[in-house]
Order: C-alpha cells, then structure tokens, then sequence
C-alpha cells in the first residue's frame, strides 16, 4: 500500500511541476487558452499540497506496516519458547 501511495505522490509532485512550468510560459497567456496564470499557479499549489499529503500517507503505511510485521514476528518468536 505504501509503495503505491509513494507512486501517487511523485505522480501528484509531476503534475505540480508542469502547472508550475506552464505558468510561466507564454501557453497559459494564449488566448483561448485554458485558464490564466494565477489559475495555473493555484494549480501547481493544490498538486503539491495534495502530494504531500499523500507522501505523508505512505510513510504512516509503510510505518504502521513495518511495526505489524514486527509484532508478529515477537508474538512468533515468543510461542517458541
């Protein structure tokens, strides 16, 4: 779960990357264009947000994971003797 969460957020953080590139080049300045550079940049901020959150979600998995297969491991070990 963790591994896929991680996944989403460098997707996330890609997308936020391009918002951002696409502010600041004459393609957000186009008529007919979607949207204008402040929506662009409200973009880029709300990807990386949302990134971060993720990444955030995928190390708390990835923790809780890991002291789960830990405490398994002890209760294991702990039937054996």
């Amino acid at each position: 779960m963790g591994r896929n969460l991680y996944i989403l957020a460098a997707t996330l953080f890609f997308f936020a990357l391009l918002a951002l590139v696409l502010s600041f080049t004459n393609v957000a300045q186009q008529p007919g264009s979607p949207g204008d550079v402040a929506l662009w940049r409200t973009m880029s901020i709300a990807f990386f947000v949302l990134a971060l959150v993720t990444a955030l979600a995928g190390i708390l998995s990835s923790l809780f994971e890991q002291a789960e297969r830990r405490a398994e491991d002890a209760r294991q070990a702990r039937r054996r003797r």
